[in-house]
């Protein structure tokens, strides 16, 4: 199944090895890069998720998948919202399926300083929210800024008028439960296309030859 797939292809792979004379460096090198290559090609091998379109009128946004920076942008009204996504890991993640996300979304509008940020968890049946704040803007690099002022009072404190009320701000924004399966499917081909990555700029280096421009 392809959602445990991508976890048996990063398992360590630990086997004892001795040498009692030269050339030890060279071996390990052969060695591991054997081991790089093998790895490299299951991974190829991988069928990815089926193909999933986000909600309208949500847009990829272009070159999401190599950079930290937003997943999905919309208009609504004068605001851009714009939606930042990474897994959100707990112990009991045992096969490390992406089943909950964690989503910053920033609602920004022209001629304003900061933006409206909102951290949620994200579950294929409910979103939570966990805090709102005021922040300055982003440069699309997909990381908060520190606040250096008050950002507000725990989200889970406010009464349940003003939570329910921040609930529906999102919502319709078409920040809900109908995301869940794009991003989830997008978080398992950014995950493959990186360790693709990661074994082939790791095998070049070891190897001792430069990657190509753009690997």
């Amino acid at each position: 199944m392809w959602k445990r797939a991508l976890v048996g292809a990063v398992g360590a792979l630990r086997r004892p090895y001795s040498s009692g004379g030269g050339g030890i460096s060279s071996a390990v090198n052969s060695m591991l890069l054997r081991s790089l290559k093998d790895h490299y090609q299951e991974v190829a091998k991988m069928n990815m998720p089926p193909k999933v379109s986000p909600p309208s009128p949500f847009t990829i946004v272009k070159g999401a998948l190599d950079s930290h920076g937003p997943v999905l942008k919309r208009s609504y009204g004068d605001e851009e919202v714009s939606i930042y996504v990474m897994r959100l890991l707990t112990p009991e993640d045992e096969d490390s399926a992406i089943d909950q996300l964690f989503i910053h979304v920033d609602v920004s509008k022209p001629q304003q300083n900061e933006s409206l940020i909102f951290l949620c968890g994200l579950y294929e049946d409910a979103l939570g929210i966990h805090s709102v704040s005021m922040r300055p803007k982003v440069q699309d690099s997909g990381y908060l800024l520190i606040p250096s002022q008050y950002t507000g009072p725990v989200f889970a404190e406010l009464d349940e008028k003003m939570r329910d009320a921040f609930h529906s701000y999102i919502e319709e924004r078409g920040v809900n439960e109908s995301l869940f399966k794009f991003l989830q499917a997008w978080l398992y081909v950014k995950e493959h296309r990186n360790l693709m990555r990661w074994f082939k700029t790791m095998g070049l280096f070891i190897d001792g030859k430069k990657p190509a421009t753009g690997a």
